[in-house]
């Protein structure tokens, strides 16, 4: 299926142009059929002669339904241009010709009706040097009597060939259905519905309404008429909801993938002509969505706007702004950044407004990256790029560079602050490089050759201070010729070395700490063992504190280490068994 919008005047003829082409009727009330004047959206659709479906949404031309007309097209990627050939250009085709062009709509056929009532080479000719400059410039024209039927078999040949200009959608991507209808249906609830311009749609898909924040489940979809387990991008689509009451739902809303979406109420954007005044306050129109918005500009050509309600947005979406008191097209618009840093020192709406002409309307997820140094990558997803790199969160080559030298400068003052501890957690590293997540910390770390072993980062080649390395070497010295004879606190207390000190010279295997404040040679374990083996077998207490030559403040906490380590068992009746391996 392909979705195509009509555009032109009011009363040039565009409902009865779609009831020769379908043979439908697409104003959809009494009062719009009564008044012979399109009020507000109508929807009909006709096969064409390759077998493709075409779709139409038949928008009003009366200047006081812009609004309507503009909820009508802005989804949709193709338009079928009425004027007619008695009255030619005229102000509304201009506005609506504004539109299509703001919005960058440039797949088209123009159709020249009512060529029963008047020659229509002349409106032809106005036409098409109307178009010309626009996105539409050089679209094929077509001339045409929805009353008489001449020239309808033309029209559907142009048809039939725009619909194989147009690019294949990706119905692979995040479903964005924007709301142009809501209704009840009885027995069955809330129906919506909405040109589906990517994606794919099933029965039984969980969706989150917006900006209800609602969750709920596709109860059932119809396309053309018919029930349909699946609908692909582009279609039109009615959506019967399961969880929605009918009251939570408006035109403007729209149905997203959960999970897949940011909304933004402040975003960065590049307007397009630039305009010559800027108005404090102008009306956003994004798919079928009207929205009033503030205005900060940034550039000749760059501004900031700010919504009251959160809008889907991503990088690279075609929008427009209106002035509707003025009743004009302000001009269209690129979604550039919909993140957007703060703008809070002198001079940075001006920096902000360089960086904006430097960046492209379409998603760059390394440009990104660069710009923003550190972000997740389904965040990096939502906004529309593709994450350069995978896991869940990434950090920019440059910046892991930088931080890789400021992790090194942390770590020696670390070292210089605290020389006795066991490195430096992930944690503190984490906060003193002001980083979102510990895993950016072990990429820092290797970027910079640091070492990390159970949660903490250690410089190359560590060593204990000279002060310790003396204390220790003296305490080595004494345990020479009575290994087992360890020194009392008040020994160590006199040497400097406090429970800290000790357990960092054990950490660096220049002695054993077999219980706080009582340390040994580093190979006392195994010595140990060795003459304990020599005992007979079972051993007590105090055959062991004699085979040791060593009291029993430290034959007990001895045999208990050796215990926990699984080099001796003791018996029920307390004696001591050495394992043998």
């Amino acid at each position: 299926m392909h979705v195509i919008a009509t555009a032109g005047h009011v009363d040039h003829g565009k409902s009865t142009l779609i009831r020769g082409l379908t043979g439908m009727e697409p104003d959809r009330w009494a009062e719009e059929r009564r008044r012979g004047l399109t009020i507000d959206l109508g929807f009909a659709w006709t096969r064409l002669a390759d077998g493709c479906t075409a779709a139409f949404v038949d928008v009003p031309g009366h200047e006081r339904f812009v609004p309507n007309m503009l909820a009508g097209i802005g989804p949709v990627p193709a338009v079928l241009f009425v004027v007619a050939a008695d009255e030619g250009w005229m102000p509304q085709s201009d506005e609506h010709l504004d539109a299509l062009d703001a919005l960058g709509v440039r797949h088209g056929v123009l159709a020249v009706t009512r060529c029963d009532l008047a020659d229509p080479r002349a409106a032809t000719e106005e036409a098409a040097a109307a178009l010309s400059g626009t996105v539409l410039a050089d679209i094929p024209a077509v001339q045409v009597s929805g009353v008489t039927g001449t020239g309808l078999g033309d029209l559907r040949r142009e048809l039939d060939l725009l619909v194989h200009r147009m690019p294949a959608a990706d119905q692979d991507a995040d479903v964005r259905l924007w709301i142009d209808r809501v209704f009840t249906v009885r027995g069955a609830g809330t129906v919506v519905t909405g040109t589906l311009t990517a994606g794919t749609l099933r029965v039984g898909d969980r969706l989150l309404l917006h900006p209800a924040g609602v969750t709920c489940a596709v109860r059932g979809l119809h396309s053309l008429g018919s029930a349909e387990p699946q609908v692909n991008a582009v279609s039109r689509v009615a959506v019967n909801l399961r969880g929605v009451d009918c009251g939570q739902v408006q035109r403007g809303d729209a149905l997203l993938s959960p999970d897949r979406w940011l909304t933004t109420e402040v975003f960065d954007v590049r307007i397009h002509p630039a305009p010559a005044t800027w108005p404090a306050e102008l009306m956003l129109h994004v798919g079928s969505a009207a929205v009033p918005v503030r205005v900060r500009p940034l550039g000749p050509e760059h501004a900031r706007l700010t919504t009251r309600v959160p809008l889907p947005l991503r990088i690279g979406d075609r929008a427009l702004l209106r002035d509707p008191g003025n009743h004009r097209i302000h001009g269209g618009l690129d979604v550039l950044d919909v993140r957007p840093p703060q703008l809070t020192r002198r001079g940075a709406a001006r920096a902000r407004a360089a960086e904006l002409a430097s960046m492209g309307a379409v998603p760059d997820g390394r440009a990104e990256l660069h710009r923003r140094r550190v972000i997740r990558a389904d965040e990096l997803r939502a906004m529309g790029a593709t994450p350069p790199a995978a896991g869940p969160w990434l950090i920019s080559e440059s910046y892991r560079t930088e931080l890789a030298a400021r992790l090194t400068d942390v770590l020696a003052q670390h070292g210089e602050d605290d020389p006795l501890a066991d490195g430096m957690p992930v944690e503190a590293a984490r906060h003193a490089l002001d980083l979102p997540d510990p895993g950016l910390v072990a990429e820092v770390a290797e970027t910079a050759g640091i070492a990390l072993h159970a949660g903490r980062l250690h410089l190359e080649q560590p060593r204990l201070p000279d002060r310790i390395r003396s204390a220790v070497a003296a305490v080595r010295d004494a345990l020479i010729d009575h290994p087992f004879h360890a020194p009392t606190a008040d020994e160590l207390a006199a040497l400097g070395l406090g429970d800290r000190e000790l357990a960092a010279a054990a950490r660096f295997g220049e002695l054993l700490r077999v219980a706080p404040g009582l340390v040994l040679l580093p190979d006392a374990e195994q010595t140990a063992l060795d003459r304990l083996a020599a005992l007979p077998s079972p051993f007590t207490l105090s055959q062991a504190r004699r085979a040791l030559d060593t009291s029993r403040r430290v034959a007990v906490p001895l045999l208990e280490l050796l215990a926990r380590r699984g080099r001796t068992r003791r018996l029920a009746d307390g004696t001591h068994r050495v394992v043998s391996r």
